[in-house]
């Protein structure tokens, strides 16, 4: 059987999705994950945006582009909610693709973002929000709520604890919602087991490290930072824990194709020229 063939069949076997779409715009797709939890999913590059309506608090994590701030909004509205009623916007990480509409909420909503990231944010850091890559506006980002891991999001009828997951960056966070299952993980896992990649202050030893934290959750759906929602989170945190695996072995294979002596001879040098300016 050919690879066309397979693929074919794999698409023709694959079950239909346990998730209700609402509503299919041009732009965006309004899928409800659970009671009273939605996914915006964009279909530009922006990374997924999720509203989490609490008894007594409305939270969104992430909110995509700048640049889709009004589908955004549109899909908001599909359910009753105005962006006024959004009492904190929770940043995963500091990519523009997760926060770039995020200074829309400026005096509507508290921003949240781990302290790593938010101090990236605030001091407009263009290299780690990848700010070319994705040509956002260049506007000022302001972080309310500096988040620590362990800190507790109470919204009456949902409490998101916040875990530190570097990898992808260094300042990534997942929300976890230990009762119902809910396991926010934005880039750090994705359906299918596919990796959101590292980028600039991400490490494959803590990528893997925050995957092995989240194979220990009883976690039953996955809202991850791109693609569709998974009922399968242990199985595809297994694979992408596998694969994880497999990067980090390829990457110490090229360290050890690589010179060693001959590039890192001019970074020995810069230091000992380092050295020598108080003489």
């Amino acid at each position: 059987m050919s690879d066309r063939q397979t693929n074919v069949q794999s698409i023709s076997e694959r079950r239909p999705s346990p998730f209700k779409t609402l509503l299919d715009g041009e732009a965006a797709t309004l899928i409800q994950a659970a009671d009273d939890v939605y996914q915006v999913r964009f279909k530009n590059r922006a990374a997924n945006a999720y509203l989490v309506r609490g008894s007594r608090r409305t939270i969104l994590i992430d909110v995509g582009l700048s640049t889709n701030y009004a589908h955004l909004v549109s899909c908001l509205g599909h359910v009753g909610v105005t962006p006024d009623e959004i009492d904190m916007v929770v940043l995963s990480h500091e990519h523009l693709d997760h926060i770039g509409a995020a200074y829309h909420f400026h005096g509507r909503s508290y921003i949240a973002a781990h302290r790593l990231a938010a101090n990236k944010i605030m001091l407009r850091d263009d290299f780690s929000m990848l700010r070319k890559m994705f040509n956002e506006p260049n506007v000022p980002i302001d972080i309310d709520i500096w988040l620590e891991e362990g800190n507790l999001i109470d919204l009456g009828n949902f409490r998101l604890v916040v875990m530190y997951t570097p990898g992808h960056t260094s300042a990534c966070i997942t929300l976890f919602d230990q009762d119902k299952g809910l396991l926010f993980a934005s880039d750090t896992l994705m359906p299918g087991g596919v990796m959101g990649g590292v980028f600039g202050s991400g490490s494959i030893a803590d990528y893997i490290q925050s995957l092995e934290r989240i194979k220990g959750l009883n976690s039953k759906i996955l809202l991850s930072g791109h693609g569709r929602l998974s009922d399968t989170p242990q199985e595809d945190v297994r694979i992408a824990i596998q694969r994880s695996h497999g990067l980090l072995e390829d990457t110490a294979q090229l360290f050890d194709a690589l010179d060693a002596r001959a590039n890192f001879d001019p970074i020995m040098q810069s230091v000992r020229d380092l050295n020598k300016l108080g003489d």
